[in-house]
Protein backbone atom coordinates (compact mmCIF):
# COMPACT_ATOMS: atom_id res chain seq x y z
CA UNK A 1 0.00 0.00 0.00
CA UNK A 2 1.52 3.66 -0.97
CA UNK A 3 0.96 6.32 1.30
CA UNK A 4 -1.83 7.77 -0.65
CA UNK A 5 -3.63 4.95 0.10
CA UNK A 6 -3.81 3.61 -3.73
CA UNK A 7 -2.28 -0.59 -3.77
CA UNK A 8 0.84 -1.07 -5.57
CA UNK A 9 -1.08 -2.94 -7.91
CA UNK A 10 -3.52 0.13 -8.67
CA UNK A 11 -3.52 2.25 -11.23
CA UNK A 12 -3.26 6.12 -11.20
CA UNK A 13 -6.67 8.17 -12.38
CA UNK A 14 -6.28 9.44 -15.76
CA UNK A 15 -8.24 12.99 -17.08
CA UNK A 16 -7.40 15.04 -19.95
CA UNK A 17 -9.27 18.12 -19.98
CA UNK A 18 -8.68 19.59 -23.67
CA UNK A 19 -9.01 23.26 -24.59
CA UNK A 20 -8.68 23.85 -20.38
CA UNK A 21 -7.09 27.75 -20.99
CA UNK A 22 -9.02 30.04 -23.39
CA UNK A 23 -6.52 32.40 -24.57
CA UNK A 24 -3.96 29.29 -26.16
CA UNK A 25 -4.20 28.17 -29.30
CA UNK A 26 -4.13 24.73 -27.90
CA UNK A 27 -4.39 23.32 -24.27
CA UNK A 28 -4.95 20.35 -21.63
CA UNK A 29 -5.35 20.06 -18.12
CA UNK A 30 -3.64 16.57 -17.29
CA UNK A 31 -4.66 14.60 -13.96
CA UNK A 32 -3.04 11.69 -13.72
CA UNK A 33 -3.59 11.28 -9.81
CA UNK A 34 -2.76 13.82 -7.56
CA UNK A 35 -0.18 15.21 -10.11
CA UNK A 36 -1.71 17.90 -12.17
CA UNK A 37 0.00 19.44 -15.09
CA UNK A 38 -1.37 22.57 -17.24
CA UNK A 39 0.19 22.22 -20.50
CA UNK A 40 -0.55 24.84 -23.44
CA UNK A 41 0.37 25.43 -26.80
CA UNK A 42 1.23 28.93 -28.24
CA UNK A 43 1.38 29.66 -32.47
CA UNK A 44 4.10 31.60 -32.96
CA UNK A 45 4.48 33.43 -36.78
CA UNK A 46 8.49 33.21 -37.03
CA UNK A 47 10.33 30.00 -37.15
CA UNK A 48 13.97 30.11 -34.69
CA UNK A 49 16.71 31.65 -36.65
CA UNK A 50 18.59 28.49 -37.71
CA UNK A 51 15.39 27.50 -39.54
CA UNK A 52 14.72 30.23 -41.74
CA UNK A 53 14.39 30.30 -45.12
CA UNK A 54 14.20 26.70 -44.68
CA UNK A 55 10.93 26.41 -45.64
CA UNK A 56 10.72 24.22 -42.14
CA UNK A 57 9.12 24.89 -38.70
CA UNK A 58 9.94 24.22 -34.63
CA UNK A 59 8.69 22.83 -31.91
CA UNK A 60 10.00 23.61 -28.32
CA UNK A 61 8.54 22.42 -24.61
CA UNK A 62 9.38 24.57 -21.33
CA UNK A 63 8.62 22.69 -18.46
CA UNK A 64 8.41 24.52 -15.35
CA UNK A 65 6.92 23.81 -11.68
CA UNK A 66 5.16 26.03 -9.39
CA UNK A 67 6.86 26.83 -5.92
CA UNK A 68 4.05 25.27 -3.91
CA UNK A 69 3.74 21.87 -6.33
CA UNK A 70 5.32 19.93 -4.05
CA UNK A 71 5.34 19.54 -0.40
CA UNK A 72 7.50 21.86 0.98
CA UNK A 73 7.88 25.98 -0.98
CA UNK A 74 10.32 25.80 -3.70
CA UNK A 75 11.80 28.77 -5.06
CA UNK A 76 11.18 29.82 -8.78
CA UNK A 77 14.19 28.67 -10.76
CA UNK A 78 13.70 32.05 -12.56
CA UNK A 79 14.50 34.15 -9.29
CA UNK A 80 17.49 32.20 -9.23
CA UNK A 81 18.22 32.85 -12.80
CA UNK A 82 19.54 29.48 -13.86
CA UNK A 83 17.39 26.61 -14.60
CA UNK A 84 18.44 23.11 -12.66
CA UNK A 85 19.73 20.13 -15.18
CA UNK A 86 16.77 18.27 -14.44
CA UNK A 87 14.52 20.81 -15.93
CA UNK A 88 16.43 21.17 -18.81
CA UNK A 89 15.97 17.57 -19.33
CA UNK A 90 12.72 17.54 -18.91
CA UNK A 91 11.97 20.36 -21.40
CA UNK A 92 14.57 18.57 -23.98
CA UNK A 93 12.72 15.11 -23.60
CA UNK A 94 9.12 17.41 -23.84
CA UNK A 95 10.21 18.51 -27.44
CA UNK A 96 12.15 15.87 -28.73
CA UNK A 97 9.21 13.50 -27.85
CA UNK A 98 7.24 15.44 -30.04
CA UNK A 99 9.30 16.42 -32.71
CA UNK A 100 9.61 12.94 -33.25
CA UNK A 101 6.19 12.43 -34.52
CA UNK A 102 5.86 15.68 -36.60
CA UNK A 103 6.63 16.14 -39.56
CA UNK A 104 8.30 19.79 -39.54
CA UNK A 105 7.92 21.11 -43.21
CA UNK A 106 4.00 20.99 -42.83
CA UNK A 107 3.78 24.17 -40.27
CA UNK A 108 5.99 25.83 -42.14
CA UNK A 109 8.19 28.72 -40.90
CA UNK A 110 6.90 29.07 -37.61
CA UNK A 111 7.53 27.76 -34.28
CA UNK A 112 4.81 25.90 -31.78
CA UNK A 113 6.42 26.35 -28.21
CA UNK A 114 4.81 23.91 -25.64
CA UNK A 115 4.55 25.38 -21.80
CA UNK A 116 4.37 22.57 -19.26
CA UNK A 117 3.28 23.63 -15.86
CA UNK A 118 3.25 21.78 -12.68
CA UNK A 119 0.75 22.75 -10.68
CA UNK A 120 0.74 19.89 -8.26
CA UNK A 121 3.70 16.83 -8.37
CA UNK A 122 2.93 13.60 -6.75
CA UNK A 123 5.36 11.55 -9.05
CA UNK A 124 4.85 10.84 -13.23
CA UNK A 125 5.20 14.74 -13.57
CA UNK A 126 6.97 13.72 -17.11
CA UNK A 127 4.92 11.49 -18.25
CA UNK A 128 2.12 13.87 -17.43
CA UNK A 129 3.67 16.63 -19.62
CA UNK A 130 4.47 14.70 -22.92
CA UNK A 131 0.68 13.42 -22.80
CA UNK A 132 -0.94 16.09 -22.19
CA UNK A 133 1.45 18.23 -24.53
CA UNK A 134 0.55 15.92 -27.61
CA UNK A 135 -3.42 17.25 -27.02
CA UNK A 136 -2.35 20.67 -26.88
CA UNK A 137 -0.28 20.58 -30.19
CA UNK A 138 -2.64 18.65 -31.76
CA UNK A 139 -5.83 21.67 -30.69
CA UNK A 140 -2.98 23.88 -31.87
CA UNK A 141 -2.41 22.39 -34.97
CA UNK A 142 -6.59 22.03 -35.76
CA UNK A 143 -6.59 25.86 -34.85
CA UNK A 144 -3.85 26.49 -37.78
CA UNK A 145 -5.61 24.90 -40.13
CA UNK A 146 -9.23 26.41 -38.90
CA UNK A 147 -6.62 29.68 -39.61
CA UNK A 148 -5.82 28.55 -43.09
CA UNK A 149 -2.10 28.13 -42.06
CA UNK A 150 -1.44 24.84 -42.62
CA UNK A 151 -3.45 22.32 -44.96
CA UNK A 152 -2.93 18.95 -43.59
CA UNK A 153 -2.28 17.64 -39.91
CA UNK A 154 1.34 17.50 -39.45
CA UNK A 155 1.79 14.46 -37.53
CA UNK A 156 3.09 11.36 -38.87
CA UNK A 157 2.29 8.81 -35.58
CA UNK A 158 1.34 10.08 -31.69
CA UNK A 159 2.89 9.94 -29.05
CA UNK A 160 1.92 9.44 -24.68
CA UNK A 161 3.95 8.24 -21.71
Amino acid sequence: MRPSGRASDELRTLEMIPGFSKHAEGSCLVKFGHTHVLVTATVEDSAPPWLRNTGKGWVTAEYGMLPRSTHGRMPREAAKGKQSGRTQEIQRLIGRALRAVIDLRKIGERQVRVDCDVIQADGGTRTASISGAYVALHQAFEWMMKEELITDMPFNDSVAA
